[in-house]
């Protein structure tokens, strides 16, 4: 599934390609892409034609579109990528792909947005924008200063903010971090507590702070905390300046193009491989249904270890 940087990338592919433009007409192409919009299909397709698009924003693995009508932005269009949702500009008469499940085409009469996704687990809904909980930024956008900016859609509100995001408290992290009663990567998946990290992130970012998945979150000191958000900050940066991870065809850009951080990987993926610090093999573990890769060496199995 597409983490902080993957999703990042798509969102400053909407800034350019989007941001700004009337909506001429939308269109659901399959019902499941929209099962996240109570009202169904046809509510959705009225509520997003006709409005401008103010924004590209995104707060975790969430993206969404604040959309402009009546002289106010209210609501926003809201995408999950889910495990292989796709969003594609494309010249009008561009083939359409096998799996498009929506299409915006625009007052411009230019490129057209399309969502495509070839396993439907991923999705798109027209909802109401609130404040943000802390009152913050409701996530990384192109208008800060809008008013919109402080707003977020309500399905999202519940997120938490991600390691990169200016208004991420470190201390309060740590703090809520070591009240937990778990793994140290368990938490760290919990979008509640911290967004946009996901299996790859997660793996990487232990393997720089030399510590193992199962260390209990309540024995950490501050500073394995820290080392712990340095990882995620440093995994994060680097893997969004080469355009995300890409494992197969499902993670693309919005112009089509794949991410090259694959190449980078320390540990994720590279199970037998070496690792890159001290060269002992690259242990894989199974963990809450997908896979762990840790360095036996650089990452020894803590004492009173939380499966």
């Amino acid at each position: 599934m597409p983490e902080l940087p993957e999703v990042e990338v798509v969102r400053r592919g909407l800034a350019r390609w989007v941001v700004g433009r009337g909506v001429a007409e939308a269109e659901v192409l399959h019902e499941r892409a929209v099962r996240r919009h109570a009202a169904g299909a046809a509510d959705a397709v009225l509520r997003m034609t006709g409005a401008d698009v103010a924004d590209a924003a995104r707060r975790g693995k969430y993206l969404w579109l604040p959309l402009h009508r009546e002289h106010r932005v209210a609501e926003a269009l809201v995408v999950h990528l889910g495990m292989s949702g796709q969003l594609l500009v494309e010249e009008p008469a561009a083939p359409e792909e096998k799996h498009l499940r929506a299409r915006w085409r625009f007052t411009d009469g230019g490129h057209e947005l399309r969502f495509v996704d070839q396993r439907t687990f991923g999705g798109i809904a027209v909802v109401p924008l609130v404040p943000a909980p802390d009152g913050g930024a409701g996530g990384a956008g192109e208008h800060p200063d809008a008013e919109w900016a402080r707003t977020l859609p309500a399905p999202v509100a519940h997120i938490a903010r991600d390691p990169l995001d200016p208004a991420f408290d470190d201390d309060a992290f740590a703090l809520r971090l070591r009240r937990r009663a778990t793994g140290l990567k368990r938490a760290l998946l919990d979008q509640t507590l911290v967004s946009g990290v996901g299996n790859i992130y997660a793996d990487e970012a232990l393997w720089r702070a030399g510590l193992h998945y199962a260390r209990r979150t309540a024995s950490l000191t501050r500073a394995q905390v820290a080392d712990v958000l340095a990882g995620l900050r440093e995994v994060m940066t680097a893997a969004l300046a080469a355009g995300g991870t890409s494992f197969d065809s499902l993670y693309v850009n919005v112009n089509g193009a794949s991410g090259y951080f694959e190449r980078s990987l320390a540990v994720y993926g590279r199970a037998g491989g070496p690792c890159r610090r001290c060269e002992e093999p690259v242990r894989r573990d199974a963990f809450m249904n997908r896979s762990s890769f840790t360095c036996p060496r650089c990452q020894p199995v803590p004492r009173n270890a939380h499966w």
